[in-house]
C-alpha cells in the first residue's frame, strides 16, 4: 500500500505555515524598504523562490520543485520563514501584534514535529525517487 501523504502534511498544519509565510513575505520587505530598497526585493526573492525551487522528494502532494533537496534544507527553510515573520513583526507591529505573531510562529514549530520527523528521514536524492513511492 502506497502512503498518499508520507510527509505528514494536513490542511491544518499547512495553513499555520501558510499564515507565517504570508507574514514573512509582507513583513520582511516593508521592514526592509526604509532602509534598502535592493535589501527589500532580495528578501521577497529569497522568501519565496527558494522554497519553491527547492523540496524534499515527496513533501509537495502537488508535486516536487525543480530541485530536490535532504529534508534538512526544507526544514531550514521553513525556520528562516519564520525567523522573517518573526523579526519583520517586532520591527513594525505594536507588541500585542508581534506577541500575537510569535506565538504563532512557535506553534507552527510544535505542529510540524511531524513533518520535521519524516524530512528528517526522507531522503533528498536528486533521481527524482520519491519515499513511501514503490519502484
Amino acid at each position: 500500500m502506497i502512503d498518499k501523504n508520507p510527509s505528514q502534511n494536513d490542511y491544518a498544519r499547512g495553513a499555520l505555515r501558510f499564515l507565517t509565510e504570508l507574514i514573512a513575505w509582507v513583513g520582511a520587505p516593508w521592514a526592509l524598504w526604509p532602509h534598502s530598497i535592493a535589501l527589500a526585493i532580495g528578501a521577497v526573492v529569497i522568501l519565496i523562490g527558494l522554497p519553491a525551487v527547492f523540496s524534499t522528494p515527496g513533501d509537495r502532494p502537488g508535486g516536487d520543485t525543480p530541485v530536490l533537496v535532504p529534508g534538512i534544507v526544507t526544514i531550514l527553510l521553513v525556520l528562516m520563514q519564520l525567523a522573517a515573520a518573526t523579526a519583520a513583526t517586532w520591527a513594525l507591529w505594536p507588541w500585542w501584534a508581534a506577541t500575537a505573531a510569535t506565538v504563532l510562529c512557535l506553534t507552527v514549530t510544535v505542529t510540524e514535529q511531524p513533518r520535521w520527523r519524516w524530512l528528517l528521514s526522507a531522503p533528498g536524492n536528486p533521481t527524482g525517487a520519491q519515499p513511501g513511492r514503490s519502484s
